[in-house]
């Protein structure tokens, strides 16, 4: 993603170490507000620097009071700008600046009644006076800082939410930026426009214009440029994108690794070759990734070699187009941060971020790197994109290859293909391609006894994964129909030669993540 332009209002949130920041930066850009995620450790200067609007501090997963726990410059509270803390940044504004922060020795975790003190509180006007908010807390806001106003509390939360109007500083210790608070998005809009007076002009449009901007000074006016092409909403708008951005200069590289669902080659050539006439190169690669992820098992160490070898081909493509230094690249914010940037935990390395070589020949150009994946679509849909290619369902850069626990070979790769066919195909007959995030087949490591035509049988079981989600930070199994259930099983065993049992995965992300590796 591109900066944003000084036209627009922009909101910088402080990370504190928990992954519901990009959440907040997420809510924040739904209100039309451009935002950016900015690590702990930023100083006051820097801040000054950016210009924001206003500032959040993010929850985090550490006490305010142990030894090690992230703090903030304190310059900041000085900066003149608003500031709103939410659950950790909630506590830390309390601890800095005068309060009293102690375990409670009661917990608040998930739903929690909410009584609002202060029917003058900014944040709080479109809040009924007794509400439901979403809570993630052991130690809690005993005494406001001097200054501060109680506008809110909960049965094991004295101060759960305070305000100091006159230095325009506000904090609450629950989460508006989880669907399960009531108004919470209310709460936010409030911060954003009444008391920061941000304009709302960050769309989808203005991300096109700023992007395409972007992409035309750092790629210059000459040369060519690649684009890693996958068939997915990601890398096409990212491909729209750069075509936009300069033309003909742009060449596709659709590389089939031999790792792809069921008829997805023949898709990809359709959608952007015969549709939006794109430069296509079609490199057929499954031997060569199949021999490089022989006897590989780890998961880390598949999405590794997958990245790396996905870079090989890009390089060798590129020296039959001379002057490509370029490579583009359909990155989220999701993948960075699952990658492991700074201040975060590493969740999986993406093939795209965490195992990419460090002797790439080419330049990365990612102009979605800062976007989820609901905003790449509103993005595609604004870029004319067909349907089907803005609303294809999520799928994993190394493919089928984190599908597989354990040996990737052909005969489990053409096991799981049709598995995985039978899924896709009944979700869709279903008519709930939409409401699913992502819908798909899992091959485990392990065999499973069982009885088909009157014999015993040694075979294969079939795990079926199906999540809702908005952005997958975050994600909750699907309540498929039983119905629909029993479909996917009868037809995934009658029709699957060597698989003889069908499981249904009931993980929600966390504790799971969605894709099995």
């Amino acid at each position: 993603m591109t900066p944003a332009s000084e036209s627009h209002d922009t909101v910088l949130v402080v990370d504190f170490g928990a992954q519901y920041a990009q959440l907040i930066a997420r809510r924040v850009r739904e209100a039309r507000v451009h935002s950016e995620i900015v690590p702990a450790d930023i100083d006051a200067a820097e801040v000054r620097a950016r210009n924001p609007r206003a500032v959040i501090f993010s929850g985090g997963p550490a006490s305010v009071n142990v030894d090690g726990a992230p703090s903030i410059d304190t310059g900041i509270y000085e900066v003149g700008v608003p500031i709103l803390g939410i659950c950790y940044g909630h506590q830390l504004i309390a601890r800095d600046l005068g309060g009293s922060v102690n375990r409670s020795g009661i917990g608040e975790y998930g739903r929690t009644e909410l009584e609002v003190t202060s029917a003058g509180s900014a944040l709080l006007v479109d809040v009924a006076q007794r509400t439901d908010v979403w809570m993630s807390h052991a130690d809690a806001v005993d005494a406001a800082p001097p200054g501060f106003e109680v506008t809110a509390t909960t049965a094991a939360a004295p101060v759960a939410a305070m305000a100091d109007a006159t230095r325009s500083i506000h904090s609450v210790q629950f989460h508006p930026e989880v669907v399960h608070t009531e108004r919470g998005q209310e709460v936010l809009k409030r911060f954003l426009f009444d008391v920061a007076g941000c304009r709302p002009t960050w769309t989808p449009t203005s991300i096109i214009e700023e992007a395409v901007a972007s992409v035309r000074e750092v790629v210059g006016g000459e040369g060519k440029v690649l684009c890693a092409l996958s068939g997915g909403v990601d890398s096409a708008v990212a491909a729209t994108l750069v075509h936009k951005a300069i033309g003909d200069r742009l060449t596709c590289v659709f590389v089939d690794h031999g790792l792809l669902r069921q008829g997805e080659a023949d898709q990809v050539e359709e959608t952007f070759v015969r549709n939006l006439a794109v430069d296509l190169v079609h490199v057929k690669a499954a031997d060569r990734f199949l021999e490089l992820l022989d006897g590989v098992t780890d998961p880390e160490r598949k999405r590794h070699i997958i990245g790396e070898a996905f870079i090989r081909v890009f390089e060798e493509v590129a020296r039959d187009h001379q002057d490509a230094r370029f490579l583009v690249q359909g990155t989220l914010y999701p993948d960075v941060i699952e990658s492991g940037p700074k201040g975060a935990a590493r969740i999986k390395s993406h093939h795209n971020v965490g195992g990419l070589p460090d002797d790439m020949d080419l330049d990365l150009v990612e102009p979605l790197r800062e976007l989820f994946k609901d905003e790449v679509r509103q993005v595609g849909t604004e870029l004319g994109l067909p349907e089907e290619v803005v609303w294809r369902q999520p799928f994993p850069g190394p493919g089928l290859a984190v599908r597989i626990v354990g040996d990737v070979t052909s005969e489990r790769l053409e096991l799981l293909r049709k598995a995985d066919a039978v899924v896709r195909d009944e979700i869709h007959k279903a008519g709930l391609d939409r409401e699913v995030w992502q819908a798909f087949a899992v091959l485990p490591a392990i065999r499973s006894v069982g009885v088909q035509g009157d014999e015993r049988t040694y075979g294969h079981p079939i795990i079926v994964r199906a999540v809702s989600s908005d952005d997958a930070m975050t994600a909750d199994w699907a309540r498929l129909p039983y119905d629909l259930l029993e479909r996917l099983a009868n037809r995934i065993i009658n029709e699957v030669p060597g698989v003889n049992r069908v499981a249904y995965d009931i993980t929600s992300k966390p504790p799971g993540t969605i894709e099995w590796e």
